[in-house]
Order: C-alpha cells, then sequence, then structure tokens
C-alpha cells in the first residue's frame, strides 16, 4: 500500500509539475516591464536576426546579413521601433521566461526569445 501512494505521489508530481510548465502562460508588459526586461538585450529568433536594445535607446539589427541601426521606446505600454527612413512601428510586448511575442494590430506576432548581448561571440 505503501508503494501505491509513493509511485501515485510522483506521478501526480510529474504530472503537476509538466503540467504547470505547459501553463506557463504569456503575459503583456507594461511599459516599466519592457524598459526593465529589453535595455542592454537582444531579441533573436535564433537564426536569421537579431535586434540589440542599447541602454541608451539606440536599436542595431542584423537580418540576414542586412544591418540596421535606429533608435527604442515605450509609448503607451508599447515597444517603438523606428530604423533610418522607416516610419516608428509598435508593438505590444507579451514574454513568457524569455519567450517573447511582439504583436501589432492587423498582423501575425514576431516571436524570438530575449537573451543578454554578451551570451555570443561577435562576427
Amino acid at each position: 500500500m505503501k508503494r501505491r501512494v509513493a509511485i501515485g505521489a510522483i506521478l501526480a508530481a510529474a504530472v503537476f509539475g509538466t503540467s504547470a510548465q505547459a501553463e506557463r502562460k504569456l503575459q503583456k508588459l507594461s511599459a516599466g516591464q519592457i524598459r526593465a526586461k529589453f535595455a542592454g538585450m537582444e531579441l533573436t529568433d535564433e537564426v536569421h536576426w537579431r535586434e540589440l536594445y542599447a541602454h541608451n535607446g539606440t536599436v542595431t539589427s542584423n537580418s540576414m546579413g542586412r544591418k540596421r541601426t535606429g533608435k527604442w521606446g515605450i509609448e503607451k505600454d508599447q515597444l517603438c521601433i523606428e530604423f533610418e527612413e522607416e516610419s516608428p512601428k509598435c508593438y505590444e510586448v507579451w514574454m513568457a521566461g524569455r519567450n517573447v511575442e511582439l504583436r501589432r494590430e492587423g498582423l501575425l506576432p514576431l516571436h524570438g526569445v530575449l537573451e543578454p548581448a554578451a551570451t555570443r561571440g561577435r562576427p
């Protein structure tokens, strides 16, 4: 009997632990949370593109070999990015762990991960 209870407890812990991780949902960030999370970090899809959000409000993008610079800021709880010769684009920021979704009305969300800029070697 004790063995069955122990096995049941182990199975329950495994199921609830896995389900808690699976249910970890994206949460919308406020202006302060966006600034705290993005300043000094890189947003990347880990293959095709990465964007460095510097503390001074500049953003540097490298996408499929194309480099661009611009500026970033926060307006009305949205991350706003303006690259040279482009109009600004603002996004709601949703996060779970290091997973990020940038959402803009009428468009599919942009998925990426947020990581410290120093975690990878520079080309």
